[in-house]
């Protein structure tokens, strides 16, 4: 090449960077303006706004990244993050969002598997919610108002607070984002009782493209249902939820035993899909299932195994739940010294694996210790799988040798509610949800491709045994692996290809819904649902 056409080309790259921040700048000021516009004064969006330059900006973004996968310096970065403190801060950045044509990301807690919350490809802000944090709890009526950057420790802590024998049907994880968590649906180890934390929202605030706020009466029973597992940020900004408290007793019990391949796990696993839909409401049994390395002594090198864990919650004390055990899963063994009884708020503790003793101020804390790379699929099972082909699973998983998975119970409650009462549909004819998962410490594109290609593996290999025509998914285990939107004229086939799998013959009442409340598609993203073609 030319020193001629060196020259130029690095005048031309230098034009790019220039327009780059000039163009942001612009970007910068308009939105500055339109706020100004909305009573958003300067000095208070100075307190909330934090584009690239402001000495916070990476701090702030990367507080709610709960996966190292969003963290590496080619991840595309937001234009500017808006940290609003009440609800007309978030009237403002929708309406001027949209006045600038720029795309919305809303994030709650950060735990969006494949990042889509705080991730785009094109020019994008961030609308986080953490500030939003209120939670009003009425033991009178059993009911709470929780805004949407509420984690659901917090949610957990203050019914805790007020009753020690009310509680409510969500997620294990305590830093979990009230906002996406039950906006997608609310899965926990109380659904064989209670069904979903969407079973259980009887009213919600939500901010529409207009940068109205609407209640439940106000927004009309369609979009209500919508917001209940269709996912909040494909129809607006949900400011809060209303929920119906569910009663525990004063006393549950927990156990956990774990089984080799040598100690008969692959019958156990076998009995279990057999009986764990069916087996009292008052229990839930949760299966790990991991590869694991056995120490020898004698053999030059380790043999690799599996080892299921058998994790679960019974609503009652250790005598009952033993009863049902030797009733209806005796080959198990269950004996006495296996459980623990304790409070319900204890029990949260226990299966956020925080250790015996820790206080219950824990659930306060919205970090996470460590954040690895991450990757994580679903399934749902429906008939049970043979033994020979458990144990051809188990060659499978020692072969991969890293991923791990989740067989989560289903029945109970889960069985009586119809698929279209909420947009979440796995429903009755689910003996068990499977969560497939890897992680990993290595950083670089080639540790990333190794693991998530591990996974894909396990999970195509799981084909024949899941639900098919579609394969069914779980909108809160996001997965874009299943397809994506471009939001271009074919959004509606694209989004269709992912759509069935997450809400099966619910997706088109969802869409009908999105064409009446957003017909221009601003809410989207990368799985959101889709208007219909015009």
């Amino acid at each position: 090449m030319s020193g001629s056409c060196c020259r130029l080309l690095l005048l031309y790259l230098g034009f790019l960077i220039v327009s780059s921040y000039a163009a942001s700048d612009s970007v910068h000021d308009n939105f500055l303006q339109c706020l100004s516009n909305h009573s958003i004064t300067s000095h208070q969006a100075s307190s909330i706004f934090y584009a690239r330059t402001n000495s916070s900006f990476t701090n702030v973004l990367q507080s709610y990244i709960r996966n190292e996968r969003f963290k590496a310096p080619s991840t595309p970065k937001p234009l500017i993050i808006v940290t609003p403190t009440d609800e007309s801060q978030v009237q403002a950045t929708i309406i001027c969002s949209r006045e600038i044509g720029i795309q919305l990301r809303i994030r709650s807690g950060g735990h969006d598997y494949d990042g889509l919350s705080y991730v785009s490809d094109v020019p994008f802000f961030i609308l986080d919610m953490f500030n939003l944090r209120s939670i009003n709890v009425n033991i009178r009526d059993e009911t709470a108002w929780v805004q949407a950057g509420a984690t659901l420790g917090e949610l957990y802590y203050r019914i805790w607070e007020k009753s020690r024998v009310h509680g409510f049907p969500a997620g294990v994880c305590p830093t979990l984002g009230v906002g996406g968590h039950l906006s997608g649906g609310g899965y926990g180890n109380m659904l064989r009782k209670y069904g979903l934390s969407v079973d259980h929202i009887v009213d919600a605030q939500i901010v529409n493209v207009n940068g109205s706020i609407l209640d439940r009466p106000s927004m009309g029973e369609d979009l209500f249902w919508a917001i209940r597992g269709g996912g909040g940020a494909s129809f607006g900004v949900i400011l809060s939820y209303k929920i119906k408290l569910v009663r525990v007793p004063e006393i549950v019990t927990v156990f956990r035993v774990e089984k080799t391949l040598a100690e008969n796990a692959t019958d156990l696993v076998y009995k279990w899909q057999h009986i764990t839909d069916k087996i009292h409401n008052d229990l839930f049994m949760r299966l790990l299932v991991q590869p694991i390395t056995v120490k020898s002594d004698k053999a030059e090198k380790s043999p690799k195994t599996v080892r299921v864990t058998f994790i679960s919650l019974f609503l009652g004390d250790a005598t009952r739940v033993i009863s049902v055990m030797n009733k209806d899963f005796p080959e198990l063994g269950l004996k006495k010294e296996d459980c623990r009884e304790m409070s319900w708020i204890e029990s949260v503790l226990y299966w956020a694996n925080f250790d015996n003793g820790t206080s219950v101020n824990v659930l306060l804390n919205r970090t996470i210790s460590s954040v690895k790379f991450f990757k994580a699929k679903s399934d749902y099972v429906q008939k049970p799988i043979s033994k020979d082909d458990l144990e051809g699973l188990w060659k499978k998983i020692i072969e991969l040798g890293k991923p791990g998975m989740v067989f989560n119970s289903y029945g109970g409650r889960m069985s009586e509610i119809p698929a279209s009462e909420t947009p979440f549909p796995h429903r009755g004819g689910n003996i068990f949800k499977i969560q497939y998962s890897v992680n990993w410490h290595e950083e670089g594109a080639e540790a990333h491709k190794k693991y998530v290609n591990l996974i894909r593996e396990l999970h195509s290999y799981m084909t024949p045994f899941v639900s098919m025509s579609p394969r069914g998914a779980y909108l809160n285990y996001r997965d874009i692996d299943i397809g994506i939107s471009h939001n271009g004229k074919d959004s509606y086939q694209e989004g269709r290809v992912y759509g069935v799998k997450y809400f099966l013959n619910n997706f088109e009442r969802l869409v009908k819904v999105k064409t009446a409340v957003d017909p221009q598609n601003f809410f989207r993203y990368e799985q959101s649902i889709p208007p219909l073609p015009y």
